[in-house]
């Protein structure tokens, strides 16, 4: 049997642009992503600790600092908002108890603060 755990979260991003009119997709900045462990094109869910709202997308990698929430998501973020940032992996139930999550926390400036892994990179 197979469980879906969390894989990794970046904790309260600050969004920095939108544009209704893009196709879709989080540009996220590059560092961001490889702090949490997460690629381009992968599917991740956000919530909107600003206003409640929760979505799902995929990232683009983008430039330091960016975090530009494009299409249809944009409807449910503005710049300003702050965002969780999430994706999940489905792993075997054996392997459960090994599991641990990568947790990126931002320090309002959307620069890292500290990174909880089984590592502990920060």
């Amino acid at each position: 049997m197979y469980i879906t755990l969390l894989k990794s979260k970046i904790h309260r991003v600050v969004v920095t642009g939108s544009d209704k009119e893009y196709e879709g997709s989080l540009i996220l900045d590059s560092n961001l992503m490889t702090a949490a462990e997460m690629v381009e094109y992968e599917k991740v869910e956000l919530w909107n600790v600003s206003n409640g709202e929760r979505f799902s997308t995929y990232l683009i990698p983008g430039k330091q600092g960016e975090v530009i929430v494009n299409g249809a998501a944009a409807w449910r973020a503005k710049p300003g908002d702050k965002l969780i940032v999430s994706s999940f992996a489905t792993i075997e139930r054996e392997k459960v108890q090994n599991w641990t999550p990568t947790i990126v926390i931002l320090d309002g400036e959307n620069k890292i603060s500290k990174i909880k892994s089984k590592n502990q990179k920060a």
